[in-house]
């Protein structure tokens, strides 16, 4: 098995979306927009889970940050249960700030005040979801969850991303899966075992 690091293993700018026997709660149904992975572990956002009752207007409010526009309803991710009073914004990559984190496929991580502030500004990136904590994993650890089959690995596409429609996240993602160039033969999430071998 090659180690995390080579570009055949490495999920950097994919989607991991929960299998259907995922064990464990907090991840059910979940889709994970992977930012890093290598050596020294992974991290992603869940881009299916939302913060409830929290606005991102709100969150400008509480941190004292002016609007430009109108109210922004957007609703705030909950990107996982790593360190959740933490902001990261998942953004397209048309943004850049020295700390932001360039990810493939157009996408981009940035950690600051400074983004959110551009945001309400209206002069931040053109897609953008902020979210509190993200999904972390140590080394090693995210490689034996796949062994285990938890997850399935689908292609990274920003328009599943930024989509609204936080609830439709994680059957669109499987049904890229079985359709148009996921696995041979498709994938019905109803016949899916935990129990399978590995090829």
């Amino acid at each position: 098995m090659s180690g995390p690091t080579s570009p055949s293993a490495s999920l950097v700018g994919r989607f991991l979306v929960a299998a259907p026997s995922m064990p464990d709660e907090r991840f059910q149904k979940s889709v994970v927009f992977m930012c890093k992975h290598d050596d020294e572990g992974a991290l992603g956002i869940i881009v299916n889970n939302k913060v409830d009752d929290l606005p991102l207007d709100q969150v400008y409010k509480q941190l004292g940050i002016e609007q430009a526009a109108g109210p922004e309803e957007r609703p705030v991710l909950l990107g996982g249960p790593v360190e959740p009073s933490r902001g990261l914004v998942l953004h397209s990559a048309d943004y850049k700030r020295d700390e932001t984190l360039l990810i493939e496929g157009g996408m981009a991580l940035t950690a600051s005040l400074e983004i959110l502030r551009d945001m309400a500004g209206g002069q931040g990136p053109k897609h953008a979801w902020l979210a509190l904590g993200h999904s972390g994993w140590a080394p090693g650890q995210l490689d034996r969850e796949m062994q285990d089959n938890a997850w399935l690995v689908a292609e990274g596409d920003a328009d599943l991303v930024f989509d609204l429609d936080l609830d439709a996240k994680w059957q669109r993602a499987l049904d890229q899966l079985s359709g148009k160039g996921g696995l041979a033969g498709g994938f019905d999430p109803a016949s899916y075992s935990p129990h399978t071998g590995r090829a």
